[in-house]
């Protein structure tokens, strides 16, 4: 469903509401092409096209929402929105005032896209498997258009469009042994593609000589940007949304107080601006370009949904409690400089199943798995066995950084529960003095 087609369709159902109703209209869409891989082959293509509405159906302090497929059928697609306020509006007859509800009553609007038209799938795959001639790789392949729409009874007009493409893929060596990568982004690129691939090959080649076996201990380490992805997910696991703040919850507690600190080099930002997500929220609250998280290693902004706003009282600055489009700044360590400078050590290029293991301490623990090489002199010489790692990010992140790398990586999630996931990261490399491997 396109934008025309939306707000025609919000501007019928507004104009059968009655009395003090209040609706807000919501649409989730997508056009996207999918390839799963297997041994260098495609073994799965298709393409999804869907749209759902969503309607929240308010009156005085009562609402009621729910959700209904859309066919592309105006004429349907009208009959199925007509029931479901039907069937919202005899449930709002039996709900409870809400007290935490909150919407904005300010109209607006708003159009934005981000990205260009995304390269034709088979295009971009016949290009992947030429290049992957020889290796075992398996991966899937998401690529087209994401499309939100927001309209309101008190005005609200809002659409977001994204064209992006994402590339999550391994190459198997044998068994366990293998190496993860991925490829995604608003323009398409190959050359970037060409040289995952390159690193990927001299990673399979270290790969194949005898794995080191590491005692417990600590290590000085240098961990990709793939890596430090699993940080900031552990991180935006109650790290910096208001409630577990005002609860007391937060593993984020002892920064807050001013106990602990991260290193003055860490600028942790939400950039609503950056990202694939919408400017706007579910309930008509226009997001700030970008929220400071952690400003020069201390706490700065919580994340402020609708519902935690109205419960204490602040301004709404996001659509949920977690971050959507993190951003890590960088720092001045040049990435082709990262192995010398770390000289002996760890290469860590991807963390696993990761998990709290102390969250009053704001400690992680989590596997090393694929990806983890023994580093002598700044050159990799052997693959690391897999090994359990346990560590406070107040170390990681703080009083053993020693560098972030002047280069990000972007990196969009693969997940698709409920369609292909908008939320994305942009993140530096990390030099640390050492990480407390467990076992």
């Amino acid at each position: 469903m396109n934008q025309d087609a939306f707000f025609a369709l919000a501007d019928q159902l507004e104009s059968e509401l009655t009395g003090s109703e209040v609706l807000f209209c919501s649409l989730d869409g997508e056009v996207s092409d999918f390839a799963r891989l297997n041994r260098n082959r495609i073994r799965q293509a298709g393409q999804v096209r869907a749209a759902a509405l969503g309607l929240t159906l308010i009156d005085g302090a009562r609402q009621a929402d729910g959700t209904c497929g859309l066919s592309g059928d105006p004429q349907a697609d009208l009959v199925r929105a007509r029931h479901l306020l039907t069937r919202l509006r005899t449930r709002l007859d039996h709900v409870p005032d809400d007290p935490y509800l909150n919407y904005s009553t300010v109209p607006g609007e708003s159009q934005r896209q981000v990205g260009e038209e995304a390269p034709p799938a088979e295009e971009a795959i016949a290009e992947l498997i030429a290049a992957a001639d020889g290796l075992d790789l398996v991966g899937i392949w998401a690529s087209g258009e994401i499309s939100e729409g927001l309209a309101s009874s008190i005005g609200h007009r809002h659409w977001h469009r994204s064209l992006s493409f994402n590339l999550d893929w391994s190459a198997y060596l044998e068994a366990d042994k293998a190496v993860k990568a991925s490829y995604a982004g608003f323009h398409w690129d190959a050359g970037p593609l060409h040289q995952k691939l390159a690193v990927m090959r001299e990673g399979l080649r270290v790969m194949a000589r005898p794995a080191r076996t590491l005692e417990p201990g600590r290590y000085r380490a240098y961990l990709a940007p793939a890596a430090v992805g699993e940080l900031m997910d552990m991180l935006a696991w109650g790290g910096f949304d208001l409630k577990s703040h005002r609860t007391h919850q937060t593993p984020l507690l002892k920064l807050v107080r001013g106990e602990r600190a991260f290193d003055a080099r860490v600028n942790i930002r939400e950039e609503h601006a950056r990202g694939l997500t919408a400017g706007f929220t579910a309930e008509g609250f226009i997001k700030p370009a970008g929220v400071n998280l952690i400003e020069g290693g201390r706490f700065g902004d919580c994340l402020v949904d609708a519902r935690s706003g109205r419960e204490y009282g602040e301004t709404v600055n996001a659509a949920g409690e977690s971050p959507e489009s993190v951003a890590l700044e960088a720092g001045d360590l040049p990435l082709s400089e990262a192995l010398a400078r770390l000289d002996t050590g760890l290469l860590i290029g991807n963390l696993w199943y990761c998990n709290w293991s102390d969250p009053n301490d704001c400690r992680i623990t989590g596997m090393t798995r694929f990806g983890t090489y023994w580093v002598e002199n700044g050159e990799i010489v052997a693959p690391v066995r897999v090994m359990r790692f346990d560590d406070s990010l107040y170390h990681l992140l703080g009083d053993r950084l020693e560098a972030l790398t002047a280069e990000r990586e972007l990196i969009l999630s693969a997940q698709t529960y409920d369609g292909r996931s908008t939320d994305s990261a942009l993140l530096p490399g990390l030099l640390v003095s050492g990480i407390d491997l467990a076992l």
